[in-house]
């Protein structure tokens, strides 16, 4: 298990989706990272979030989707 952060630099919190390590994380995130770019936005892949003060505070997402939504429109 670990958690896919996703942090716009301007802005203090981030969001967090709950996953597991793997190629379709891989895949996930390089596809987020396209359409996104690297300019703004930090995705990151940490093991639990009360180790990364950080990123908070966290808004945790239930889905791919939804998460993918909530980082496009950051």
């Amino acid at each position: 298990m670990c958690y896919l952060i996703a942090k716009n630099i301007d802005e203090e919190g981030c969001v967090a989706f709950r996953t597991t390590h793997g190629k379709h994380l891989s895949t996930f995130k390089k596809s987020l990272i396209e359409k996104v770019g690297y300019d703004k936005i930090q995705l990151v892949t940490i093991s639990r979030p009360s180790a990364y003060g950080e990123y908070e505070p966290y808004r945790f997402v239930e889905s791919e989707a939804e998460f993918a939504y909530a980082v496009e429109h950051m």
